[in-house]
């Protein structure tokens, strides 16, 4: 697909792997919403961008689903068509199971699947009034295996798949695509952002992140994904093999994930 001059809507666009879809996007003449819930940073983005394509800031909070219908009509009714929706906003966890407050849990589902999900499903019907659309799902690897800390995150990621896999289904007629992107250790801010039990900020970065793929070359290869239409990739580095792991040798992904060093 060739985005030149179409419509493409970034979540998450405010930093880390949103903000350089952004920026990629753009570089091959895009037209871009960009949300977050970081309304300053989203138009410092616009500021360098819109003097290469047209860019239209619309803050959104993925959490506040209330708040989604008026603005997903209000975007369709200044762009008239929206070809590429990228979900890439989300929030990570670093804690055990038995020390996670179910208000944690209850967050991570709301923004990471019930937000994503509610957004998506609002374009549907856009989608198909215009016989097109994409949707690009960034998930994890979490999203294909569980991995300590992790648990409530790796369960939204997981639901992730199971309803984009479903959809991917029951819209191939209407010429609407799904693509879903599972990122490993990417640099980025995401432990550092990452909810404790307690649903604080962790403030730290873990060894795996700040030692993983630049956010620059992830993007290269996910808008790569995207473009060529593929329904489901992976990317970084050697903890991709854990997908394979599982699925084709299960006795050594389940010795092994017992060992990972989660930080």
């Amino acid at each position: 697909m060739n985005y030149e001059k179409k419509w493409v809507w970034i979540t998450g666009a405010s930093s880390g792997i949103g903000k350089q879809f952004a920026l990629d996007y753009a570089s091959i003449g895009a037209n871009l919403v960009l949300s977050a819930r970081n309304a300053v940073a989203l138009n410092e983005l616009k500021a360098i961008l819109e003097t290469q394509v047209k860019v239209i800031v619309q803050p959104l909070d993925l959490a506040n689903h209330e708040s989604l219908p008026k603005i997903v009509a209000d975007t369709i009714r200044q762009c008239g068509n929206v070809q590429l929706l990228i979900n890439c906003g989300g929030i990570s966890q670093r804690a055990l199971a038995n020390e996670t407050h179910i208000d944690v849990d209850k967050k991570l589902m709301a923004i990471n699947y019930l937000g994503t999900i509610y957004l998506s499903k609002l374009l549907i019907p856009h989608f198909i009034k215009q016989n097109s659309g994409h949707f690009a799902v960034i998930t994890s690897l979490v999203g294909k295996f569980g991995s300590p800390l992790r648990t409530s995150y790796a369960a939204s990621k997981h639901a992730l798949h199971g309803f984009f896999e479903s959809l991917r289904a029951e819209l191939h007629t209407n010429n609407i695509k799904v693509t879903l992107i599972c990122p490993g250790y990417i640099r980025t801010n995401i432990s550092v952002n990452a909810l404790t039990g307690t649903g604080q900020q962790q403030n730290k970065m873990d060894n795996a992140q700040a030692n993983g793929m630049s956010v620059e070359v992830f993007s290269k290869k996910a808008v790569k994904a995207i473009n060529s239409g593929k329904k489901e990739v992976y990317i970084g580095g050697k903890e991709v093999l854990m997908v394979y792991f599982r699925r084709y040798i299960p006795s050594l992904y389940h010795k092994i994930i017992k060992t990972v060093n989660v930080t």
